[in-house]
């Protein structure tokens, strides 16, 4: 029972820390938008297998190497940036989408080239090269886990979190997939890739000026 309060309390703080907007939400928000429902989901899953890596390692000790050494956390931040940069100046350029329902299947079929694995990449990629989490997780469980819980149990309470992850970001997805929703954001056509841009910018901003301690 002991295990069970340990993982209700983690699960009560991180389901506060999920719902804020950050650039995991805007990512599949925009891939849910202009990609679709399974690219929006296989991105979530990206996003929830990185949680996971984060956690993992975490609870490996190497959690605490990252948190102490400033130049290896330096080094994930400052790639953090570049990709969430890189992401943003994409956005900002690509075409819009025609809302009309013939373009859109035309379109559709045109954006396979993005695969179900490069979204994944994509999440994983964008929550992976954050190191906010390593201070994170390391400050969670040193609170609300017990030292005398098991390795093995804290990696289950781990794959709680990232399935509650997954979950919250299928449902941002099933959202913003309406077909109503998706068709009123597609009609600000260019736009909304200006502004999702932007928002990756900023937020690559936003990580840069962030400080480890």
């Amino acid at each position: 029972m002991n295990y069970l309060s340990e993982f209700a309390a983690l699960m009560a703080v991180f389901a506060v820390v999920i719902v804020a907007p950050g650039a995991d939400f805007a990512l599949v928000v925009r891939q849910s938008v202009v990609h679709g429902r399974r690219a929006g989901v296989a991105t979530s899953f990206g996003i929830g297998a990185s949680l996971l890596f984060h956690i993992s390692y975490t609870l490996l000790g190497l959690g605490l190497v990252v948190s102490q050494s400033l130049t290896l956390f330096a080094l994930i931040k400052w790639l953090g940036v570049a990709y969430l940069i890189y992401l943003g100046v994409k956005s900002f350029f690509e075409k819009p989408l025609d809302i009309d329902e013939g373009a859109l299947a035309s379109q559709a079929g045109a954006r396979r080239d993005l695969s179900l694995a490069a979204c994944f990449g994509a999440g994983f990629l964008t929550n992976a090269l954050n190191p906010k989490p390593v201070l994170f997780f390391l400050s969670l469980f040193a609170t609300l886990v017990s030292h005398e819980t098991p390795v093995a149990i804290s990696f289950l309470y781990g794959i709680g979190m990232a399935g509650a992850l997954i979950v919250w970001f299928a449902g941002v997805t099933l959202f913003f997939t309406n077909p109503a929703v998706r068709a009123r954001f597609k009609a600000c056509g260019r736009w909304f890739n200006r502004v999702t841009g932007a928002t990756f910018v900023l937020l690559g901003l936003r990580l840069a000026v962030q400080k480890a301690g």
